[in-house]
């Protein structure tokens, strides 16, 4: 007889469900990225194209296609955004079912 599998509903951060302890950020950086590469899809940039417009290197565009997000801090990624004439909006949402966090 098989085991049955029990479904958990995730959080909405997979950061967060994988136990990553700045899940928010790295949630965030995810997301941004994410808007990079479909402005340079929409736009139809390679990423030396990218480079030269933005000022940033072909190298850094490469990463963000990659996911390889480690180098790159949130204000980094909102300044390319800006730089490909996009205006970033954050919002800060309380959760109230879970209690503050100390450190």
């Amino acid at each position: 007889m098989k085991d049955k599998l029990e479904i958990v509903k995730g959080s909405g951060n997979v950061f967060r469900d994988f136990g990553y302890q700045n899940a928010d950020v790295e949630q965030l950086k995810s997301q941004l990225a994410a808007d990079i590469i479909r402005i340079l899809d929409a736009q139809k940039l390679s990423v030396r194209k990218a480079a030269t417009k933005t000022g940033f290197d072909y190298a850094d565009f490469s990463r963000i296609r990659n996911a390889d997000l480690g180098r790159f801090t949130i204000d980094r990624l909102v300044t390319i955004l800006n730089r490909l004439n996009q205006q970033v909006e954050i919002k800060v949402t309380p959760v109230h079912d879970r209690p503050l966090q100390t450190t």
